[in-house]
């Protein structure tokens, strides 16, 4: 005889297998999506994940491209060939920028087509002369972007920058 209670375990059990291959079965379908060179939505938002850039450590990627605007997310002073952070702060500063200038330059875009720009550093008397020193180096005498500057307490990696960016990169005829 099936009592009540063993017909809520056997349903408890048949819930949570269900829910288990459902995991599996998403963890699969965004493992091959975010393998994939350029995927994109069915709006057309197309993620980008250009050679030679750094991994994403997440469920996050490096940037997208929204019509003729691209979006880059915080990058930091990780060097891409050795997935680590760069050792002395001016260094890491200036490839946070770096990994971002190469995620526009794969859609076309340059550092002087940026429209945003937000730094997040952890100690503001500290590095914001180093982080408008790099700027200054990339960009030379302006135009400079508009950039938002904030002082966080932490950032992952125990980080000291990160940097943002929004960019206006047209596509080209043929390219949509």
């Amino acid at each position: 005889m099936i009592t009540k209670q063993h017909r809520g375990k056997t349903y408890r059990r048949m819930i949570s297998s269900f829910l288990a291959l459902q995991l599996v079965g998403a963890a699969v379908g965004m493992q091959a999506w975010a393998s994939s060179e350029a995927a994109v939505s069915p709006s057309g938002v197309k993620t980008l994940s250009p050679e030679g850039a750094i991994q994403p450590t997440g469920p996050w990627n490096l940037g997208t491209r929204a019509g003729d605007n691209l979006y880059v997310a915080g990058m930091r002073g990780i060097d891409p060939k050795t997935n680590k952070l760069v050792a002395d702060e001016e260094g890491r500063i200036r490839q946070a920028f770096l990994n971002m200038k190469l995620i526009a330059e794969s859609e076309g875009a340059t550092l002087r087509d940026a429209t945003r720009l937000v730094v997040y550093v952890t100690d503001m008397y500290r590095y914001r002369p180093i982080v408008n020193k790099i700027q200054e180096e990339l960009w030379g005498k302006g135009p400079y972007p508009p950039r938002t500057i904030i002082e966080v307490d932490r950032l992952n990696q125990d980080d000291i920058v990160e940097v943002e960016g929004t960019f206006y990169a047209p596509l080209k005829k043929g390219n949509r």
